[in-house]
């Protein structure tokens, strides 16, 4: 199965505030989507973290359609009835995950969360990913990155820059 993380950072690394607020985010550009259809299109399912899961019930319309989304937590989440034919909660490791998502006929996954892809890219099961550096400094809050068992190497595949100064690069998780 391949795994894709799409994600926007500020430049110094930041997916969030420390208390979880993305407002510092660039509104989009009309008819600009920074390739997410093309990669909504691509896969079978998206894996999310609990705190994404939250964020994304806050937006009012729910953002993923009828794609699945599994919410990966320990704890469970309230799921409201319109959701449920798309959403489930999961409890169980990347590997479980990945193995779990096969076995349905999944081929390929957005993974997204920070906590979420810092385990997946852990376990090696990211093979894609996809970086958008937003022109602000936050100085602080919850990083894309964090502790890794050993070096990761990427391969670059492109780099886009768009008119509002969002920078997008493309690597390949190299063997």
């Amino acid at each position: 199965m391949r795994a894709t993380v799409y994600v926007a950072t500020s430049v110094d690394g930041f997916i969030a505030r420390e208390d979880g607020d993305i407002g510092w985010l660039p509104p989009t550009l009309d008819g600009e989507d920074f390739g997410y259809q093309a990669l909504m299109d691509s896969v079978d399912a998206l894996v999310i973290g609990s705190n994404t899961y939250q964020v994304a019930r806050s937006f009012g319309d729910w953002p993923y359609g009828d794609k699945p989304v599994i919410v990966l937590s320990r704890r469970g989440v309230e799921i409201p009835a319109p959701l449920r034919r798309a959403v489930e909660s999961m409890s169980a490791p990347p590997r479980e995950v990945v193995h779990r998502l096969a076995a349905r006929g999944y081929q390929h996954i957005y993974v997204d969360g920070g906590k979420t892809i810092q385990s997946f890219l852990r376990d090696g099961l990211i093979q894609r990913l996809i970086v958008t550096q937003v022109p602000i400094l936050i100085g602080a809050g919850i990083p894309l990155f964090g502790w890794l068992p050993h070096d990761i190497h990427l391969r670059h595949i492109e780099t886009r820059q768009y008119a509002n100064g969002l920078v997008q690069s493309t690597y390949e998780v190299a063997g």
